[in-house]
């Protein structure tokens, strides 16, 4: 005769309940863990071509907090049960040390075969594990969610009372984990597709005064020469827009299309006397330093312009950005000249590398990968000034974020080459002469 218990259940009859509640409780959280680590573009991926499924669950992931909460209620409600259905069994058994039985049991049963084993199964195969289970998902959360949502209002006004308050999934933070899944699933092999996805995402936090070409890079001629002075200086530029002046190069007056230049030429059957440049030429388009790239970028789109003048907050040229230049900061440098494709940089057998003080902190980082900071400085020399405090003499050695720098030269107050130890290779970079700095 089976023995019978407090619930008045058969002894037979109670092992079946405990036996399903256990698979109960695994396909709740093989549901979970195959929910939250589903590839949320797959998903989408799979919606747009037409699977219901995955649409079902792209829903779900709308109001995941409230769908998990539901599953985690319902999976701690089974597992409650078994437990006291189990304890009551093994104390008819053995008495009170049933209690102790129980428990050994109920735990080991529980986190294999309820945790461990179905979440393991999920993170396998997490797709294909959720789009079989989403039925049960949403009963689930059909039937539990009013209890779930008692129970969110119950927490929240506890934290109001600490003075805390829950924090949803913010824009920031999806950022964030794209960058983090950026970085976690690149390898050496896709060195150019990881720092291409990073540039985009960096858009709307650079500014067109950390990526322009410096005025005294700039190459610009001055409008009261005479037209064939202007058209032979043009033409022998190698920029096909040139900025024109009028007393000072500070002012700029046009941009001059070499196109447009050529054109002109034809009109007037090759008399470059006879064209009036100032007429020919583009009016000037002026940009605060401070726009990011992505608003730049559309401004570019929207004006169908590819070239604009950088000026400070007093009006002052600082120089020039281009479209070919953000479009640079996405895919890396377009012209590709020479072997060594970055121009300003000359790698070293002992590891250092030489490099003109203008080459920005951003092209360094991006071509080797390195994480030298460029919140307060644009160009390499920047961040020497910034980090050392002074002006540096010739010879001088620095040490500043894993790096070591050593001023090769200078003209006035501005340093113009230096050579550069990144991190693998400073411990080697000890015998340049000077004076040595440490910094943080």
């Amino acid at each position: 005769m089976d023995p019978q218990f407090d619930t008045g259940l058969p002894g037979w009859l109670a092992v079946i309940i405990i036996l399903l509640l256990l698979v109960v409780s695994a396909l709740l959280s093989v549901s979970e863990t195959a929910l939250t680590s589903a590839s949320r573009p797959r998903l989408y991926a799979l919606e747009r071509k037409g699977n219901l499924r995955a649409q079902r669950v792209n829903r779900l992931r709308d109001r995941q907090d409230q769908v998990l909460s539901s599953i985690l209620l319902g999976n701690n409600l089974v597992n409650i049960v078994a437990s006291a259905l189990a304890t009551g069994a093994l104390v008819d058994f053995f008495g009170d040390a049933g209690v102790a039985y129980a428990a050994i049991v109920m735990t080991v049963l529980v986190v294999m075969f309820g945790e461990v084993l179905p979440k393991t199964v999920a993170l396998n195969r997490p797709i294909r594990t959720i789009l079989a289970f989403v039925p049960l998902v949403e009963v689930t959360f059909r039937v539990l969610s009013p209890m779930s949502l008692m129970i969110q209002w119950v927490v929240r006004h506890v934290l109001a009372a600490f003075g805390e308050a829950p924090v949803g999934r913010s824009a920031q933070g999806a950022e964030e984990e794209l960058r983090g899944a950026i970085e976690l699933h690149g390898s050496v092999d896709e060195k150019k597709e990881r720092a291409m996805l990073r540039s985009i995402l960096d858009l709307a936090e650079v500014e067109v005064g950390q990526i322009m070409v410096h005025r005294r890079q700039i190459v610009s001629i001055d409008a009261d020469q005479s037209p064939s002075a202007i058209l032979e200086q043009a033409l022998a530029s190698p920029h096909t827009r040139v900025p024109i002046w009028r007393g000072h190069p500070d002012n700029v007056v046009g941009v001059l299309h070499a196109k447009a230049l050529l054109q002109a030429l034809r009109q007037h059957r090759g008399n470059p006397d006879a064209i009036n440049v100032l007429e020919v030429a583009q009016r000037p388009w002026f940009i605060p330093e401070s726009t990011n790239l992505l608003d730049q970028l559309e401004a570019f789109r929207r004006r169908h312009e590819h070239f604009a003048l950088v000026v400070d907050e007093y009006g002052a040229l600082l120089g020039v950005v281009t479209l070919e230049d953000i479009i640079e900061e996405i895919v890396g440098d377009i012209a590709e000249r020479h072997e060594y494709r970055m121009p300003g940089v000359r790698p070293q057998s002992d590891g250092s590398f030489i490099v003109d003080g203008h080459v920005t902190i951003r092209e360094l980082n991006r071509e080797f990968d390195w994480r030298l900071p460029d919140d307060e400085a644009a160009t390499i020399a920047g961040l020497i000034l910034h980090e050392a405090r002074r002006i540096p003499e010739v010879g001088q050695v620095f040490n500043f974020h894993g790096f070591r720098f050593e001023i090769l030269r200078r003209r006035r107050h501005q340093i113009q080459a230096l050579r550069m130890w990144p991190p693998s290779a400073a411990g080697a970079g000890g015998t340049a002469a000077g004076l040595t700095v440490a910094a943080s």
